[in-house]
């Protein structure tokens, strides 16, 4: 599941949760686990917890299962472990409820991990403490990126209505096998394939009363109650509200839909558009004919030798487009809170023998940045610090670089994901 400013909320959350216990377990054998039942001694063991767990997810990086992916966004396993790892330090609260947690159990049983089953016992107690915490951290992210109200509460319910939805999806597409319940989520006998099977193509289109239907099934079908028919009352109001179900699975579908792309020019019409416009506005503005998505400065006296004196020195690459270390580009670097100097300094900190800057020799370095932050991500150790934004010590944004290279948006992914064809088009054969 998919949703603005969320992270932790897909099929890569259990990778994240088992490498999140294992390097618990490493870090208590480490340490020992005596003053965990010390209320006295929680700050003590938050940041011993953490620094134990963090060099162990450190040393672990390298691994395959910490360097899958754990979310569509290009985080891998350990990146998004280490964030919530290091929320944890921000949230002591959670870690007050584990280590209470705990010294109840200790209490019951005494020094209950070190006797058959303890290890069980408490990798559960610290799953149980990250899955509350991924929630907490993925909604207030929500909220940051919505402007909207949201909990922890809430992530969960969208959590529980898209796997209902995905549930639901594999018993229709299994209809034959499940007719019995096939009959009682739809609320009519089906003796053939029904015609829902094909119309629901996404979660937008599950119709609520599937959704309760389907929980109220799960008596019969399933291993118990469904969520909404529980004992429990989280989702007591849910059973009785079709139109918020139906609103919480459009809100999902619409953001999935969203970004399904991944990165890929979703708003396809609206890219052509704007390059439309783009080009209307040269033919009327400058007849005379600049290069293609280049924006000119303004005209500037014939004794103004600024254009001169900001000229890229010599060892500086042979970049071509807007990369000329005019007026136009120191303002559109100050205007984003960028050294005025900013791309004449990143061009002269480019190693211009290396076997990318000679395949993409061609293009410019807005264009060349986007390809490093697209292929190796916006921080990396080999970057020069000539090429990062000192605000955040990273790479420029692609916001930012379309603005430098005087591009629109949609335009700078097209020529990145162009120059990313040429690379791989030509780079050598890997060897079994």
């Amino acid at each position: 599941m998919r949703l603005p400013g969320t992270r932790y909320q897909e099929h890569g959350w259990e990778h994240v949760r088992k490498l999140l216990g294992r390097c618990s377990l490493q870090a208590f054998a480490h340490a020992g686990l005596s003053l965990l039942p010390d209320a006295n001694a929680d700050d003590l063991q938050l940041a011993l917890y953490v620094d134990l767990v963090a060099e162990a997810l450190h040393t672990g990086a390298r691994a395959a299962r910490a360097e899958a992916p754990g979310n569509s966004y290009g985080d891998s396993v350990a990146e998004l472990a280490l964030s919530l790892l290091y929320e944890l330090q921000a949230r002591p609260g959670d870690w007050s409820a584990f280590r209470a947690a705990v010294a109840a159990e200790h209490a019951r049983s005494g020094p209950f991990w070190e006797g058959a089953g303890g290890e069980a016992i408490l990798r559960k107690k610290v799953n149980d403490m990250f899955a509350v915490l991924r929630d907490k951290v993925d909604a207030d992210n929500y909220q940051a990126a919505c402007a909207r109200p949201c909990s922890a509460n809430k992530i969960y319910t969208y959590r529980m209505l898209d796997t209902a939805y995905g549930e639901i999806a594999r018993i229709f597409g299994n209809w034959q096998a499940h007719l019995a319940q096939v009959s009682a989520i739809l609320g009519r006998e089906v003796d053939a394939a029904p015609i829902e099977v094909r119309q629901m193509k996404s979660i937008a289109a599950c119709r609520p009363e599937w959704v309760i239907r389907w929980s109220e099934s799960l008596a019969q079908f399933g291993a118990g109650p469904g969520p909404l028919h529980t004992r429990s009352k989280r989702f007591a109001s849910l059973k009785n509200s079709p139109a918020r179900i139906a609103e919480l699975m459009t809100e999902i579908g619409d953001y999935k839909e969203l970004s399904s792309n991944r990165d890929q020019d979703w708003l396809h019409d609206a890219g052509e558009a704007a390059e439309w416009l783009e080009d209307l506005w040269r033919v009327l503005d400058a007849p005379a004919g600049p290069q293609p998505d280049q924006i000119l400065p303004p005209a500037e006296d014939e004794f103004d030798g600024s254009v001169l004196s900001d000229a890229p020195p010599d060892d500086a690459g042979s970049d071509t487009g807007s990369d000329t270390g005019s007026d136009a580009e120191r303002a559109a670097a100050s205007a984003l809170s960028l050294p005025p100097r900013f791309m004449q300094l990143a061009r002269a900190a480019q190693e211009a023998g290396s076997w990318t800057a000679r395949q993409l020799a061609n293009e410019s370095m807005a264009v060349r940045l986007a390809v490093y932050l697209k292929l190796m991500g916006s921080a990396d150790d080999t970057y020069p610090s000539q090429w990062l934004d000192p605000a955040t010590g990273e790479l420029p944004t692609m916001a930012q670089l379309a603005a430098l290279d005087q591009l629109s948006l949609p335009t700078l992914r097209k020529r990145r994901d162009a120059a990313i064809s040429v690379l791989l088009a030509a780079a050598p054969p890997r060897k079994e």
